[in-house]
């Protein structure tokens, strides 16, 4: 049995036009020879109106009921296509997460897939032609439901790759590709061709919302090939797969940039490493991610200043000042006006320099570098909030504005 698996996100099935469109698009996959299993997302939107609904009654609502609010948009989404596909005369069938054998372990509202039980499916593709799942969400061990986290819908669409042993995935967007830079800020920005693994996560993590970071880190462990294609043209997309299949390695491929960033700094703490060890062990006994750490000695004491998504500032504000009172700490400042710009390539190992004309661009336009966090293949700078249009648009002038030419990209 040939099965392709396509993931469609919450712009693809904006209103009843796109989900029509969807539609035609899942049978003409159909008609050419193999069934369907569409994983698809909320309607566009329809998240944020769901988490606004929620915030409306309460302000801290209690996690298990906002998952049972929140999984709402996806149902909606599958019933929809399920009904279009089936008018084009295709027998298509939706399902919901329990339904799809879909199970979830850790907390509400950051959950993540234990397992799939792929015979469910299997078995109903006897019978139809195109099923269609709920992405971002599945049951736990009590059969409650418990979503992803915002993207889990990628995470969805790689795992029932996976579990169906299949070695590559359709993800459709509004866009067919990634890109050199964010078209909203860049007017001009090149689409690249092919990415790998390594490229695609640093990209996710650095504020790129075309995939999910964990869906790339599933789909590099399984080997599993990614097409990102947009669902309104037949256009050739980014293929996300191995490093060495890409042929394609300047040593620069992308800027990414994210307002999505928050910086608390800790000052004055005694520098014994065991404070440290002991500070972000409770912080991520939460479940909060930290991103860039810096640490820096003044007077025999520590400061340390690290960053974090602004939906988890508060809740881990009000930790360190809880931790850090019997620490000593003399202040402890938070700021949610910065951002980060962040330029990746697996060239860049083989390069060196790119960090100094980095830096001598921002420098060049009177840019403040707060925090610098590199890697071999990545180079994030945390910035004010208020600078990172114009430093994605001077470092993509710098490094990408005759790449054209050269060929590198098309």
């Amino acid at each position: 049995m040939s099965i392709t698996v396509q993931k469609y996100g919450g712009t693809s099935l904006a209103d009843s036009e796109r989900v029509k469109a969807v539609a035609h698009r899942i049978c003409k996959s159909f008609n050419n020879g193999g069934k369907v299993l569409a994983v698809v997302s909320a309607q566009s939107g329809m998240t944020d109106m769901l988490t606004q609904k929620i915030k409306e009654v309460c302000n801290d609502p209690h996690k298990r009921e906002s998952d049972v609010v929140l999984s709402t948009g996806e149902l909606i989404s599958i019933g929809l296509l399920s009904i279009a596909i089936n008018n084009l005369g295709v027998k298509a069938l939706s399902l919901n997460s329990f339904q799809a054998g879909i199970f979830t372990e850790g907390e509400f509202t950051k959950s993540k897939i234990l397992q799939i039980n792929i015979e469910k499916i299997i078995k109903n593709f006897e019978y139809y032609d195109v099923i269609i799942i709920p992405g971002f969400q599945g049951v736990n061990e009590n059969n409650e439901i418990t979503t992803l986290g915002r993207g889990g819908s990628d995470i969805t669409a790689v795992a029932l790759t996976v579990s169906l042993k299949l070695r590559e995935v359709e993800i459709y967007t509004d866009v067919d590709g990634v890109y050199t830079a964010d078209p909203r800020i860049i007017d001009n920005p090149f689409k690249i061709n092919e990415l790998s693994y390594q490229e695609m996560l640093e990209m996710a993590g650095s504020g790129s919302k075309v995939l999910h970071s964990r869906s790339v880190e599933l789909a590099s462990k399984n080997e599993i090939k990614i097409k990102l294609l947009s669902s309104f043209n037949y256009n050739y997309g980014t293929e996300i797969k191995k490093e060495e299949l890409c042929v394609e390695k300047p040593a620069i491929r992308a800027i990414s940039n994210t307002k999505n960033e928050s910086k608390i700094t800790i000052f004055g703490i005694s520098k014994d490493p065991k404070n440290i060890a002991y500070i972000f062990e409770e912080i991520s006994k939460e479940n909060i991610n930290i991103d860039v750490i810096v640490q820096d000695l003044e007077n025999n004491k520590s400061n340390i200043s690290f960053t974090l998504s602004k939906e988890d500032f508060e809740e881990t504000f009000e930790i360190v000042k809880r931790i850090c009172k019997p620490l000593n700490a003399v202040d402890i400042v938070g700021n949610k006006n910065v951002a980060k710009v962040s330029l990746i390539g697996v060239g860049m190992k083989s390069n060196p320099g790119v960090a100094a004309k980095v830096f001598k661009t921002l420098a060049e336009k009177n840019i403040d570098i707060l925090m610098i966090s590199c890697s071999e293949i990545k180079i994030s700078c945390i910035i004010n909030e208020k600078d990172m249009e114009n430093a994605t648009i001077e470092l993509h002038k710098n490094f990408f504005e005759n790449k054209k030419i050269e060929g590198e990209f098309k």
